[in-house]
């Protein structure tokens, strides 16, 4: 009797000691995510929601990224505070400074600079799109003398359209509305964006072409502020298990974009 009750005694004493570990890792989640009490959650806006960008309309704001980053707050069991922003860049220097918790963006080489990425969770190519006007049909042409591109400034793309382009000249803009009324205006001959992003622009621009091959292949995830292990460990297995629920699936869908393929 004595030994049943040493071993009783001794697994209650396991229980809480593990019981305490669990709610110390939760607690030091909590602190490094979220940190305000609130998961400021950064997104990129555009005319038509992306993997990437959301959708805004006045305050409203619809989007994967959007019901993703409510998907983990909800888990956290903390309520949402939105930052909005033109472009990824932007979030990246907002996640670097701590103003934001998390952002959605693709994760190059020189953001995990500043940044610690989820494991990605759609996987974006970036292309061009071209104008009726410029006679640009095939990715083999466009890198030539005196031709006029546009990108969004601080954007993966934009970077690594600069860096693959020799001759053609790119010129940074401020949001995808601004690149478009670019284009629009036969200011430039082509706008290097994700491909994903394009079916719908290229319904603003009559006689358009989306140039086939990419330039770029990179992830998008989540990115958080560097040197925050507990909270990185957290965001990787959100998403993992995201990407297995049906959580992400059911975020694309919801906005339409049911032929785009989840990242493995």
């Amino acid at each position: 009797m004595s030994t049943l009750l040493g071993l009783i005694a001794a697994t209650s004493v396991s229980t809480q000691i593990f019981s305490t570990h669990t709610m110390a890792a939760e607690e030091q989640v909590l602190k490094e995510l979220a940190p305000t009490g609130k998961l400021r959650v950064g997104l990129a806006y555009a005319p038509s929601p992306t993997p990437i960008f959301v959708a805004r309309d006045g305050a409203n704001v619809s989007g994967p990224a959007f019901d993703i980053g409510n998907a983990l707050a909800k888990k956290l069991g903390v309520p949402v505070e939105l930052h909005v922003t033109a472009t990824t860049g932007e979030l990246t220097e907002a996640g670097s400074a701590g103003t934001i918790d998390i952002g959605f963006m693709p994760a190059d080489e020189a953001r995990r600079q500043k940044l610690d990425f989820s494991p990605p969770y759609f996987v974006i190519e970036s292309t061009f799109i071209t104008t009726a006007a410029s006679g640009i049909k095939s990715m083999s042409e466009i890198d030539r003398p005196g031709i006029k591109l546009v990108g969004i400034d601080g954007s993966t793309t934009m970077r690594a359209a600069a860096r693959t382009l020799k001759q053609a000249n790119i010129t940074p803009a401020k949001s995808v509305d601004d690149a478009m009324a670019m284009m629009k205006a036969g200011d430039v001959q082509g706008f290097a964006l994700t491909h994903d992003s394009l079916p719908k622009l290229q319904k603003q621009l009559p006689g358009s072409v989306i140039l086939d091959g990419a330039f770029q292949t990179v992830g998008v995830a989540i990115g958080i502020q560097k040197n925050k292990p507990a909270a990185l460990a957290y965001v990787k297995e959100f998403v993992d298990e995201a990407k297995k629920d049906g959580t992400v699936r059911k975020a694309f869908d919801r906005a339409g974009l049911q032929s785009l393929a989840i990242a493995p």
